[in-house]
């Protein structure tokens, strides 16, 4: 871990959507001005750390480590994770098993129901925060999107005692599964364009709907059509996984 004033901070995840949303914001707000940032990648270590919009935010650590390296790991002051879920089950307990005692800082759902982790929500919860850090927490979890914009917006209602109850309900997006699976949905949709009858499109009067129907059915069971990201296929409405789709007719 790092000995001077300016603390080593970890990136992983940083190309993906959340975390590349993540590295526009720490440029917005000037972030790596007051740290050292080191960056991982699961698949390109070794190779030169890529500028960001144009700039280059590393001061000596110019070399993309391996994110599953646990010793490369291990020298971080802070790990600041977007990789997802898999990758905290598989290393997060691996890093503390060897000893490393460092700020872990997560987007992924992985860890918010341990004891020892803290919802950070710093508009909201601010004072939890500082409390657990004078306590010496260490795991610092994102909480839920959808929970955590509806917070923003009704925190001060609820600290004030106006709010009786709350009920929300949510929905998992297609880019929660990220880049990849974002990309393997606009390749689906693409496919979808080329699969409906083009003479329909051109009459939207035309009654259609079933000619459509039978050509996205007829579309999913191709082998072609991309689908190895999700088990379903997440362009058509009716979400199957490939063999319950029924024959076209």
């Amino acid at each position: 871990m790092a000995n001077s004033n300016t603390p080593l901070v970890g990136l992983v995840g940083w190309r993906g959507m959340v975390g590349s949303v993540l590295m526009e914001r720490m440029l917005a707000e000037k972030d790596f001005d007051l740290i050292e940032p080191v960056f991982f990648s699961t698949s390109q270590a070794g190779g030169e750390v890529p500028l960001l919009n144009g700039q280059k935010v590393t001061k000596n650590e110019n070399t993309l480590q391996d994110a599953n390296d646990i010793k490369a790991l291990s020298r971080c002051d802070i790990i600041l994770t977007c990789q997802g879920g898999d990758y905290t089950n598989d290393i997060f307990p691996k890093l503390r098993a060897a000893g490393w005692q460092g700020h872990w800082i997560d987007a992924a759902s992985a860890l918010r129901m341990k004891d020892d982790a803290v919802l950070i929500l710093d508009p909201v919860n601010r004072s939890v925060i500082d409390k657990a850090l004078a306590a010496g927490g260490k795991n610092w979890i994102g909480s839920n999107c959808t929970v955590s914009l509806m917070m923003i917006a009704m925190g001060g209602l609820v600290k004030a005692d106006m709010v009786e109850w709350i009920s929300a309900m949510t929905y998992q997006a297609a880019s929660g599964a990220g880049a990849q699976n974002m990309r393997e949905l606009l390749l689906q949709m693409a496919g979808l364009k080329f699969a409906n009858n083009s003479k329909c499109l051109r009459k939207p009067r035309m009654a259609c709907s079933g000619r459509n129907s039978r050509a996205r059915v007829s579309y999913f069971q191709s082998p072609t059509a991309p689908n190895k990201m999700a088990s379903a296929f997440l362009a058509s409405s009716n979400v199957a996984g490939g063999k319950g789709w029924p024959a076209a007719s």
